[in-house]
């Protein structure tokens, strides 16, 4: 059984964008997948989100799955270089690791993205790599997540006119995800 983390974004939550349906898809295959909800506004803050993960890194193996919307993935990235159990591959959807250009944003992200990341741990603590992008989103831009991809050798997924993948624009399901994240597990 194959332990699946799915990590929101920034005034996110387990209820939202494509989360349930992915939850209840990816149970169906006989996972156990878990939906932490972490602070946000101004309780967001790496450390917070850090210290709500506590719980759950007993879980992490080699076979382990990670997911993440938005600052989701700059979380995850944040979490491979600071743990020593690799996993076996990360979904990052709408991926950044820097200023956004949009104050309210920058000011609650900025402790997850403030520094220098070390790509050659974050590349040792997981196999695969999978990074998707819309070429109109209003929040990330293209060349944000395309550099993500280029740093982790990632499998780069552009999907057209899907702005931020989220439920506002009707990503309440995403069966390109589910199916990579099925071939990843080999079902």
């Amino acid at each position: 059984m194959t332990k699946i983390f799915i990590i929101h974004g920034a005034g996110g939550s387990p209820k939202s964008n494509w989360f349930p349906w992915l939850k209840e898809r990816l149970e169906e295959s006989g996972n156990e997948v878990y939906v932490p909800e972490f602070p946000i506004g101004n309780q967001q803050s790496l450390s917070n989100w850090l210290s709500v993960f506590d719980k759950y890194k007993k879980l992490l193996d080699p076979e382990t799955i990670m997911i993440g919307h938005s600052l989701g993935p700059v979380f995850i990235l944040n979490l491979l270089e600071k743990t020593e159990v690799s996993i076996s591959a990360a979904f990052f959807v709408a991926p950044f690791v820097d200023y956004l250009g949009l104050p309210g944003f920058d000011e609650v992200n900025k402790s997850f993205i403030d520094h220098k990341f070390d790509w050659k741990k974050i590349k040792r603590m997981c196999k695969i790599f999978y990074v998707y992008a819309s070429d109109n989103d209003p929040y990330v831009p293209l060349e944000k997540s395309k550099l993500i991809a280029d740093k982790l050798d990632a499998k780069f997924k552009l999907v057209p006119g899907a702005k931020h993948m989220n439920a506002e624009v009707g990503y309440t399901t995403f069966e390109l995800l589910l199916e990579d994240i099925k071939s990843a597990l080999g079902k």
